[in-house]
């Protein structure tokens, strides 16, 4: 068996994947787990919102992105501007339908903030709302509102299944569990026993809502296997009570409406093919249409000569069924036929066979065009369904790939199962880490590899400073818990993240390799999907190591994410870094966001915001040149942490023409660094395309000129920064003056949130400018950074109110240090 349970508790994915350099297969290639994700509303639909300055009003907004329980949305009227979106919690935010305001004679009002672009609000609101996709107001409303249509298929619940071994009826089944959408169904009438047990996905296109069979002609009867369990009016009694029972138990119909459709088919009886027997799919065999049912569904017999055949292998199909092939397929992709048994000789050969059977082949008209653009490749790793035994959900290698087929060799299995045939459409496979998401327990290999302590040549920040923060408006005064992880209804929280490929690459990301890059990542966990996305950005750069040291987590900045472990290869050598990433959904879009401007690129390049058109940032129309100044350096004028570390601030004073000393990648400490300093040389560029020309420097050089950097902060903190009319450093006198203006502190500002910094410049007489400490994201942390130049820069202050302001500043920093500073 496959070791202890200690050791299947403790299976890594990031450990394994490490071990056996492998990588995960993208999660954008599971359509059915990312239709199961979905909740109902879509990007671009519209609602009408309650106003928060103004609960009594209410205005139109348009989803920008969902995320489980979550709408990400913005006030009809701000146009591209994404400042002022928010998220908004579909149980607790009053939202509702267009027409909603109309109907409960609510008032429909422009926000303040958009006031003055909107001078006539009729006209407006008819312009917008011409042709507009409401959203569902099922779903805003009543006992479905808020809830993932997934979560409606509970334990209990009826659906029917088609029998698809001997004939097109079907029968009830029970859902006894739902995992992610993965159904545990038992045949209505055999509540006792679970040897008649399925596991189907809920998308799978013979399973049905109950009525389903009365409206489409088909007959409600017991399978053959347990037929005889019961009697007949035994089973006659059972479908009465179904029946009376119907309204309690039935599942929403629309559940249904991304299945596939099923086409017409052309096949007739008699036609020979090529099959997997979706029972046992370990071999290419051939086989023949035995029945033709309808335009819709006919069966297929796996081909047996032996004249005592017992039972025969025969399943329903329909023209979209996997594992179906035109004869010769096999031989065109040199694969392995497995002859009928009893077939004379080894050698199989499908002209003598036609010959010999009198049949003709199933023309290539019949079976759909195969496609290769999936996203999968030989070696990756994923979840994927035993077929021995559907309970088990095991680890699964990409062994080979050919046209739209998998071959699977799964590890772990309580029994060897030989390598598996399964279509890249399958509803049996799964992304990395989703068992471990919806709470399944996944088959790990025999030897488990199991957490294990690693020496990792990065040092990790001694204090973990963790704040949390309300997200964004719409949560009518409710704080999204950002602890540890928030996973919505039990499922997925992250949502799908988009390259988009037009925008700027920035001088750090080889647009080349860029435009390689997948359409999408996730749906998925937050911190897998996001170090995909992570990975798959450094792999695009002119020199991943560069790219990593850019991302790399700085030890002496607050730590609001989790922390993980990303690598970087660069000419022959490895280099890895311990990288931040966020877990929670409604902080994504900001990550995604703060990631691109660290890296310099558009940033829209990269977040769950897909770019159809045009840019919002008009990053097309920039020159490298422009774009590094507005993007690279403009932007980390930002006072509120920028990326790269406290230090940044203290960098960005330096002399313009002193050359920096350049280190080797050592990735022990963070790279003290901001894209103000002199070395803005894009990676790949004519000055930046050489191999890395870095002065070889041992680690304690590295610690003594850290050392020194942290004493020069230390006294930088500890100087007062405001000065005279002349902008000359204050006399003695002046000094003594302000720290006779002593300030009480109740708590340390280096604890202080946003909303703390904003609450005590209130208090003060520069209650104005708090706006801009607000909108910046200035902490307290921020705050005892601030100085006289970086606050007539950053701010666009004049001279009087700087000072003014960096008056309180002093105070507090004064205060900071007599009472917490020990």
């Amino acid at each position: 068996d496959a070791g202890s349970s200690a050791e299947e508790m403790e299976f890594n994915w990031d450990e394994y994947l490490e071990d056996t350099g492998a990588t995960a297969a993208p999660h954008g290639s599971f359509k059915h787990v990312d239709t199961s994700l979905q909740n109902g509303f879509a990007p671009g639909m519209k609602l009408e919102v309650a106003v928060k300055s103004d609960q009594n009003t209410y205005w139109v907004a348009t989803i920008i992105t969902t995320c489980g329980q979550l709408l990400l949305l913005r006030y009809d009227g701000y146009g591209e501007d994404r400042k002022a979106d928010f998220w908004c919690d579909i149980l607790t935010a009053d939202l509702h339908p267009i027409g909603w305001c109309e109907q409960n004679k609510k008032i429909l009002k422009v926000p303040e903030g958009i006031k003055d672009k909107i001078p006539d609000q009729e006209e407006f609101l008819q312009r917008v709302l011409k042709g507009a996709c409401s959203a569902p107001a099922n779903l805003l409303e009543g006992l479905h509102r808020g809830k993932n249509p997934l979560d409606l298929i509970a334990p209990g619940s009826r659906l029917e299944l088609q029998n698809i071994r001997d004939s097109l009826e079907a029968w009830i089944v029970n859902v006894v569990e739902n995992v992610g959408g993965r159904l545990k169904l038992r045949y209505e009438g055999l509540e006792d026993s679970d040897k008649f047990d399925q596991w189907l996905f809920y998308l799978d296109p013979f399973l049905h809502q109950v009525g389903w069979a009365a409206q489409h002609g088909y007959s409600l009867q017991p399978p053959s296997a347990i037929r005889s369990l019961r009697s007949e009016a035994d089973w006659q009694e059972i479908l009465k009570k179904v029946k009376e029972e119907e309204e309690e138990s039935s599942v929403p119909t629309d559940l249904f409406k991304d299945k596939p459709v099923i086409e017409v088919h052309s096949f007739s009886e008699g036609m020979k093919l090529e099959a997997v027997d979706p029972m046992a799919p370990f071999v290419i065999s051939p086989a023949t249409v035995l029945k033709v049912y309808n335009d819709k569904y006919f069966m297929i017999e796996i081909d047996d000569l032996r004249a005592e055949r017992a039972t025969s292998q025969r399943y329903v199909c329909h023209v979209n069924s996997a594992g179906i092939f035109p004869v010769q397929w096999s031989l065109k992709n040199g694969l392995h036929l497995s002859p009928p048994p009893g077939y004379p000789g080894q050698d199989f050969d499908w002209a003598d066979y036609l010959k010999q059977c009198g049949a003709e082949a199933a023309p290539q008209s019949c079976f759909p065009s195969l496609t290769s653009d999936h996203g999968f490749k030989e070696n990756m790793k994923l979840e994927a369904v035993n077929p021995v035994d559907p309970e088990e959900v095991c680890i699964a290698t990409v062994t080979k790939l050919k046209d739209s087929y998998l071959w699977l060799q799964l590890e772990g299995s309580k029994k060897p199962v030989p390598e598996c045939i399964v279509s890249v459409e399958s509803m049996n496979i799964f992304p990395v880490g989703w068992c471990e998401t919806n709470g399944y327990q996944l088959r790990p290999p025999r030897k488990a590899i199991v957490n294990k302590q690693k020496k990792i040549a990065v040092v990790q920040p001694e204090k973990q400073i963790l704040s949390s923060r309300t997200v964004h408006d719409g949560l009518k005064n409710q704080e999204l818990n950002s602890s540890d992880s928030v996973v919505i209804n039990g499922k997925y929280c992250c949502p799908k993240i988009y390259f988009n490929h037009r925008c700027f690459s920035g001088p750090y990301l080889n647009k080349g390799r860029i435009a390689e890059l997948p359409q999408s990542v996730g749906p998925g966990n937050c911190v897998l999907v996001l170090k995909e996305v992570l990975t798959l950005l450094i792999n695009a750069a002119y020199k991943p190591s560069r790219v990593l040291r850019e991302l790399q987590l700085d030890e002496e900045a607050a730590w609001h994410g989790h922390g993980e472990t990303l690598k970087a290869k660069y000419k022959g050598k490895s280099y890895r870094a311990t990288v931040e990433v966020v877990r929670t959904a409604d902080r994504v879009a900001d990550f995604c966001r703060k990631t691109c401007i660290k890296l310099e690129c558009c940033p829209n390049l990269f977040g769950p915001q897909m770019v159809l058109d045009k840019c919002s940032e008009n990053c097309s129309v920039l020159t490298k040149t422009k774009y590094t100044h507005y993007y690279g350096k403009r932007k980390n004028k930002r006072i509120g942490r920028p990326p790269g570390g406290h230090s940044n601030l203290e960098v960005a004073m330096k002399k313009p023409n002193k050359r920096r000393k350049r280190r080797k990648h050592f990735f022990v400490h963070k790279k003290k660094r901001s894209s103000t300093s002199v070395d803005n040389t894009p990676a790949g560029s004519p000055q930046g395309s050489g191999a890395e020309e870095e002065d070889d420097q041992d680690e304690s050089e590295l610690s003594h000129s850290l050392a020194q950097d942290r004493d020069k902060r230390k006294r930088k903190l500890r100087t007062f920064s405001f000065s005279d009319d002349e902008n000359k450093p204050p006399s003695p006198k002046d000094i003594k003056m302000e720290v006779a203006e002593k300030l009480q502190l109740d708590s340390n500002p280096l604890e202080w949130s946003v909303a703390d910094v904003v609450r005590f410049l209130k208090s003060t007489d520069c209650a104005p400018l708090a706006r801009i400490f607000l909108d910046q994201e200035i902490d307290g942390q921020a705050l005892l950074l601030l100085t006289l130049p970086t606050v007539q820069e950053c701010m666009d202050l004049k001279l009087g109110p700087a000072i003014k302001l960096c008056h309180h500043i002093e105070r507090v920093k004064l205060a900071f240090y007599q009472q917490f500073a020990n």
